[in-house]
């Protein structure tokens, strides 16, 4: 830390900080953690492998156990994936339901 810094009070710990330690310390409570069947975890681009059958609602197509799903991105939800599939728009899948690549 340099000499110059500003400090500010956190009122959950009752401390004085380091103005960027703290707004680092707030953005670390708002990232949501996603992880797929077995605990890895996810992030946005990664690939993930469907772990059982889906059926698609709306679509009238069932997506197969093994099926690779390129690309995914994270909703902000801790359990739901956005992602590309082709005869598919707007496909959000649950994070239970597929694995890590």
């Amino acid at each position: 830390m340099s000499d110059d810094e500003d400090y500010v009070y956190d009122e959950d710990s009752g401390e004085w900080m380091a103005a960027s330690d703290l707004a680092a310390k707030r953005a670390a409570e708002t990232t949501i953690e996603v992880r797929d069947a077995v605990g890895n975890l996810l992030a946005d681009g990664d690939q993930v492998t469907l772990i059982k059958d889906l059926e698609v609602k709306g679509a009238g197509q069932t997506l197969k156990q093994g099926t690779l799903i390129k690309s995914i991105r994270l909703t902000g939800d801790a359990q739901e994936i956005d992602c590309r599939y082709p005869g598919i728009k707007g496909l959000v899948l649950r994070a239970e339901f597929v694995r890590k690549r």
